[in-house]
């Protein structure tokens, strides 16, 4: 309308009138007041087969009207997407449902390793951890590298297929990521797995565990 204005003052004046952009806000690993942390178990350990650490995260996902909020878990030995939901709030429910996955079909690991945000030290979370036997490890704060391999994940998963795609709403995104997974797990090999995928070398280490039981 022609009018001068600077940016502190529209920031202002939104502030005034309870308006914010519909974008996602920077911080996903919020801590809550109360719940309890865990030390960081993973530094250090010679991580040699499947199922001994577990680790997960919680990453945004860009739609063309807004954003949702995705979560996975994987093993840290052979990067196999072990199970992952998609939720449109960040209540903790939706990682359960993905830990419950996890657990009643790929079994138990040694440790399981996340961030401190409350969806994970919310006693809900921990204590189907702890009926489980599980050691429970949480990255330090602020130390994002300490769960490189889902921070892999999420750069292979949007760089490869959602910043291509530009998923319309939550249930394209869920179509998308389901069979984006599918060949991360089945068919992408990776150079760091000697070009072998993540589903290949997480069953070769379960038969080579049960190999070795059997002897």
């Amino acid at each position: 309308m022609g009018q001068l204005v600077n940016r502190k003052r529209v920031q202002r004046l939104m502030q005034q009138m309870g308006l914010e952009a519909l974008a996602p806000k920077k911080n996903l690993s919020r801590p809550v007041k109360g719940h309890v942390t865990y030390p960081y178990l993973l530094r250090g350990l010679d991580v040699t087969r499947a199922n001994q650490v577990w680790a997960t995260d919680i990453t945004y996902i860009p739609l063309a009207a807004g954003f949702a909020y995705l979560m996975a878990i994987i093993d840290w030995f052979s990067r196999f997407v072990l199970a992952w939901r998609l939720s449109n709030t960040l209540d903790t429910g939706f990682c359960i449902e993905a830990l419950t996955e996890a657990l009643e079909t790929s079994g138990t690991p040694e440790i399981f390793n996340s961030d401190q945000g409350a969806q994970f030290t919310s006693s809900d979370f921990t204590e189907i951890l702890k009926s489980h036997e599980i050691q429970i490890s949480m990255d330090g704060k602020g130390r994002c590298l300490d769960n490189a391999f889902v921070e892999r994940l999420w750069r292979s998963l949007k760089y490869e297929d959602v910043y291509l795609r530009c998923y319309e709403g939550q249930r394209d995104a869920h179509q998308g990521i389901g069979a984006y997974f599918t060949f991360f797990n089945g068919e992408r090999c990776h150079q760091a797995l000697g070009y072998k995928t993540p589903l290949s070398v997480y069953q070769a280490s379960l038969a080579e565990q049960a190999a070795r039981r059997a002897a």
